[in-house]
């Protein structure tokens, strides 16, 4: 019993949380743990991602300090009990709590626990867009928890003052909350939990002012913070903030991996505040490969989770065709932004009003483009970050060229399309330099349209973009040959985009020499039944095998996606099942040394003589092991497979 729960309580010390939680389970099943081991049995569980066995424990410690006369103990515990019932959209459990924590430190002195008291109420009005009262609430809980030594209560406090302060356009100050806040989460003074949460609100924070170049950095150091606390990640919304930053990167694959990752731990620990937002995500990648079908799926589970799934839902719309659809899909999401004047609705209209000058100028509707740009001048005026400005330009270039004045339209693409490609966004910046040389062909300068069409295509192509690059193709004459070149059009080779997976075995010689011949025989034979078996299931194309790897082709980049994960849940599990040094990623083989898988969008093309691919789309697979090296930062799977 005693050896159980001593090493139970130096697990969580060091954030093993499975050898915790299982030590605690073991001590448990004697009887008598006491209250403040069954608060960290319900820690380990739920960083385990058992949110019921934890929600459990945590319950039996609530009841065990009331019995004991430890009301502060106890409210603590129906602290955390109400942020999971939140997180959980359970909003009446979660009321429920918070009244039980309220009421145990009513008639007790004020203490750093009456901190999370003003900070829920802080964080309920300023989630309704209360600003004015949620504002003081935050002082208050900053005040008490730093008078009583609360750091968790006092820097979350911090975090979300800086929210409200940005949203009222106190940028200067917002900013210098926010990495106030930050730099504590990731000084390991903070509970993980508390951190975690706290660089997730500065990564959207920074997002949602268009700072982009501030979230990255956050997210970086978020990311590097969590490596060095063996945290594996935080189960949170962080995870859904990288893989947009990955996307709006033009990294589509590796965000999208992340993404449906979120999306299963977000499920998984409970967290359902953040599901929609996710699968909205994933959509957004897949409107953007234009995958229609798909990104319609994703945004669907988007809106019955919660989301507006704006401005996607909209755009997927006007890519079908569906203009008035789209039209009154936008109007009804800028119109929810009208409720207030403040920076924060801003900010959401900035968001928005793009697609809503894509849509109007599709219908024809000039004037209401017109007053779209006009707003979103002013929202680039306000905060003066590349993503807004940007995208104003565009917008006003687009708007010029609707009114038919391409000589004026020509300039301000030009300055939107470079400022886009400054700030590495590959995608907007593709975009606006198409339309920058739709206006100057219809100046008439046919050879410098040609160039930067070129130069447009060039990046839709990397990126997988595949109604872009048909619409590039249909404006370089690409897409329909003449009759005349019809024969030899059908001897030539036809290409279509495509997915490309290259896997292998890394230092496979080496391997040889660590586990024997016999071995490396048998572990090849199902190595290589394995993979084909996880290429059929998910509809790829076996284009070529080395012997210890194989080069594969998908017609969508989402079973791509998924085959990499099925392959490292399998050689996961053969590691798990296999005497120790038979296995991939086993306890005689160094990292360096395991199979790996990588995933590139490209070229591929058939002929009348069979089929192959392009050899820049090859050589770019081989290029592309940038985001399956390690199971780890592919799926739930901890294994070191990939």
């Amino acid at each position: 019993m005693i050896g159980a729960l001593e090493k139970g309580r130096d697990a969580v010390k060091r954030h093993a949380w499975s050898e915790a939680h299982e030590a605690f389970t073991e001590a448990d099943r004697d009887g008598g743990l006491s209250a403040s081991d069954l608060e960290l049995m319900g820690s380990a569980a739920w960083w385990e991602g058992k949110p019921d066995e934890a929600a459990d424990a945590l319950e039996r410690a609530f009841a065990a300090y009331v019995e004991a006369g430890r009301p502060l103990d106890a409210a603590n515990v129906a602290f955390d009990r109400s942020y999971f019932a939140f997180r959980r959209l359970a909003y009446s459990v979660a009321a429920g709590w918070l009244a039980r924590a309220e009421g145990l430190l009513n008639d007790m002195p004020e203490s750093g626990m009456h901190a999370w008291l003003y900070l829920f109420a802080a964080v309920g009005a300023l989630m309704q867009g209360n600003v004015m009262d949620g504002l003081p609430l935050a002082d208050r809980a900053i005040s008490v928890a730093r008078e009583h030594g609360n750091a968790d209560a006092q820097f979350m406090a911090t975090s979300f003052k800086a929210y409200g302060e940005l949203h009222q356009g106190n940028m200067q100050e917002g900013f210098a909350l926010l990495d106030q806040a930050a730099a504590a989460a990731t000084s390991g003074q903070l509970d993980p939990r508390i951190a975690s949460d706290i660089l997730c609100n500065t990564i959207a924070a920074c997002r949602n002012i268009g700072d982009l170049g501030r979230a990255g950095q956050w997210a970086d150091e978020g990311e590097r913070w969590m490596k060095r606390q063996a945290l594996g990640g935080f189960p949170g919304i962080c995870r859904v903030h990288r893989a947009e930053l990955k996307m709006l990167r033009g990294q589509w694959p590796e965000a999208e991996v992340e993404a449906r990752q979120a999306c299963e731990e977000l499920q998984r620990f409970g967290l359902n505040d953040g599901l929609g937002f996710g699968h909205y995500e994933i959509g957004e990648i897949r409107l953007r490969m234009g995958d229609l079908q798909g990104a319609a799926d994703e945004f669907e589970r988007a809106y019955e989770l919660g989301s507006t799934a704006q401005p996607g839902l909209a755009l997927l719309q006007l890519a079908r065709g569906e203009v008035d659809d789209a039209s009154r899909s936008i109007e009804r999401a800028l119109a929810s932004t009208r409720s207030g004047d403040g920076p924060a609705d801003q900010a959401t209209r900035g968001r928005l009003l793009p697609a809503s000058v894509d849509i109007a100028i599709a219908r024809g509707d000039l004037e209401a483009a017109r007053k779209a740009v006009e707003d979103l001048e002013s929202v680039a005026a306000a905060y003066r970050q590349p993503l807004f400005e940007a995208g104003a330009l565009t917008a006003k270039g687009e708007l010029l060229l609707g009114e038919d004045r391409p000589a004026e339209a020509s300039p301000v693409l030009g300055r939107s399309w470079r400022m886009w490609q400054e700030s590495d966004l590959p995608y907007e910046s593709a975009r606006a330099r198409l339309r920058y040389a739709e206006a100057l062909a219809a100046e008439g300068d046919q050879a410098t349209a040609a160039r930067d069409l070129r130069g447009a295509r060039a990046v839709f192509e990397r990126l997988g973009a595949t109604l872009d690059l048909q619409r590039v193709d249909a404006l370089l004459g690409e897409g329909a040959p003449s009759s005349s070149a019809a024969g030899a059009a059908s001897r030539q080779a036809q290409t279509a985009t495509k997915t490309f997976m290259f896997t292998d075995i890394v230092t496979s010689t080496d391997l040889v020499g660590v586990i024997g011949d016999p071995a490396w025989a048998e572990l090849l034979a199902w190595h290589n039944r394995e993979l084909r078996s996880a290429f059929a299931s998910h509809r790829g194309e076996e284009v070529n095998s080395t012997g210890d790897g194989f080069f594969v082709a998908f017609d969508r980049a989402s079973d791509a996606i998924e085959c990499a994960v099925d392959i490292q849940r399998r050689l996961a599990r053969h590691r798990r099942s296999t005497a120790s040094c038979r296995g991939f990623g086993s306890v005689c083989t160094p990292p360096e040394r395991h199979a790996r898988v990588g995933i590139t969008v490209g070229t591929a093309y058939t002929s009348p003589r069979g089929s192959g691919l392009r050899p820049s789309a090859k050589r770019s697979s081989r290029r592309a092991l940038f985001s399956i090296r390690r199971a780890r930062r592919v799926s739930c799977c901890r294994s070191r497979a990939l």
